[in-house]
């Protein structure tokens, strides 16, 4: 693990949405056996997953892991630990936020 230098790892994912009245969801499993930290970034290749009401669609795609230095992930636990995070952002498209 790198103090100062982030590293990126691509990795094989299964991403399944659902998109059903007993269930609507996004899930993404890790292939490899690949662990997240906290810090870590996750960014699934591939064009936007839109499943119309219904309907479940799982598909296999390559996901880049940018690993977090590791001051970068000291800071998150403790900011994390002591509840200061107020602002999570997940996105399913390809939009990039204003």
């Amino acid at each position: 693990m790198a103090i100062f230098a982030r590293t990126k790892e691509e990795v094989p994912v299964t991403i399944e949405v659902s998109h059903r009245f007993e269930s609507l969801h996004a899930h993404v499993r890790f292939n490899n056996g690949a662990v997240v930290h906290p810090g870590d970034e996750v960014l699934v290749h591939g064009a936007p997953v839109v499943a119309a009401f219904g309907e479940v669609i799982t598909e296999d795609r390559t996901a880049t892991i940018t690993r977090a230095t590791a001051l970068e992930r000291w800071w998150t636990r403790l900011t994390g630990d002591l509840e200061f995070m107020e602002l999570c952002e997940f996105s399913f498209s390809e939009e990039l936020a204003a």
